[in-house]
This record gives structure tokens, sequence and C-alpha cells, in this order.
């Protein structure tokens, strides 16, 4: 899978400090104490600045998966911390069953008892068949709101990324960075500098 070939402004500070790392390392140091003006690395690091796109490309893979982790993170921050009324529909899911099952008894007693009564006309009835209508509606809900119980779960399972799994894909992308851009980047680069040619970097 090919990752982003542009970096992020908000991830040019990762960038940079990375950068500074790949021009601490062993070889690239030494290579730039063979500059007897000490202007290699300046123009080491502005290079690199200018090719940033073309760096962070070679990081690709690992930095498309921190991307996408962070917004899956990031969507499903906005998606939990603002209220809308979608968030009527859980209590609903509970209310309704329980509601509708506490209907369901209180009706059917009353037409029951109104029936041993022998209570005249057609209200016994009545209760009774609303108290049937409605434990009918009490089951039906039931169904309904294990459904989603079940469905809810089933989306947490595969939900948002953790804040370490996030941050090891962060940390992933930097290692890439350095290994697979900034660092044959700057070899690259010390080749081609006039000053620092005599002297090849240890590979």
């Amino acid at each position: 899978m090919a990752g982003p070939s542009r970096l992020h402004p908000e991830d040019r500070a990762d960038f940079e400090a990375v950068l500074e790392l790949a021009l601490s390392t062993a070889d690239i140091r030494k290579a730039l104490l063979t500059d007897p003006t000490g202007r290699a690395a300046g123009r080491l690091r502005a290079r690199a600045l200018a090719g940033t796109d073309e760096i962070t490309a070679a990081s690709g893979d690992a930095y498309g998966t921190y991307l996408a982790l962070r917004s899956a993170s990031s969507h499903d921050t906005e998606r939990t911390g603002t209220p809308d009324s979608g968030n009527l529909l859980p209590a609903l899911l509970v209310l309704t069953p329980l509601v509708a099952a506490v209907s369901a008894a209180i009706l059917l007693l009353l037409g029951y008892l109104l029936q041993l009564a022998d209570t005249p006309a057609t209200l016994p009835g009545s209760l009774v068949t609303a108290g049937w209508v409605l434990a009918f509606v009490a089951a039906v809900s039931t169904l309904v709101a294990l459904a989603a119980l079940v469905g809810t779960a089933v989306r947490r399972r595969g939900g948002p990324p953790s804040a370490e799994r996030l941050e090891q894909a962060r940390l992933s992308w930097h290692q890439a960075l350095l290994d697979q851009g900034l660092l044959p980047h700057l070899r690259r680069c010390i080749e081609e500098d006039p000053s620092l040619s005599s002297s090849p970097p240890q590979r």
C-alpha cells in the first residue's frame, strides 16, 4: 500500500526532531567534521527541509498507517464529545421495553380482575387486549435493544485506536523516516557535497 507523499503541517515538528537525530548519527557526524568551514551541517539541514515530501514518501507506508489511526481517533473523539439527538436512542431502547412491560402487566391484571368480578360492558376485554398488545411491544423492543447492544459491542471491539497504539504507530513512522528517508537522503547529499566528498560516510 502506497502511503502519502506529503508531510502534514502538524507533523513538521516531528520531522525536524528526527532530522536532528539523523544529523547526530555517527557516520553523518564524522563526515560533517571534515568540513573546515563548519557550514555543511546547515546545508544538509536546509536540503532535507526542502525535500520533506520526497523524504516523507520514502516512509510512506508507516506514515500512512499513523495518519489513518490518528484520523480514526480524532473522529471518535468528535463523535463522542459532541452531544446530538442520536444520544437519545440508547435511552429509548432501554426505557421502551421496561415501560411497555410494566404497562402490560397493569392492564392485564386490571382486565382479568374486572372479568373475575363480572364487571359489565367491554372495559375488561379492552384492558386485556391492550395489555397483550403492550406485552408484544415489550417483547419486540427487547429484541431490538439486544440487537443494538450486540452491534455496539462488535463495533467497539474493532473501535478507535488506544493512545498506546497511536503512539506506537507514531514511533514506527519516526523509525521508518530515519532509516528509509532521512539517512539515505543525507548520505546522498554528503556524497554530492564537494567539501565532504573526499571523506565519504561509513556504511
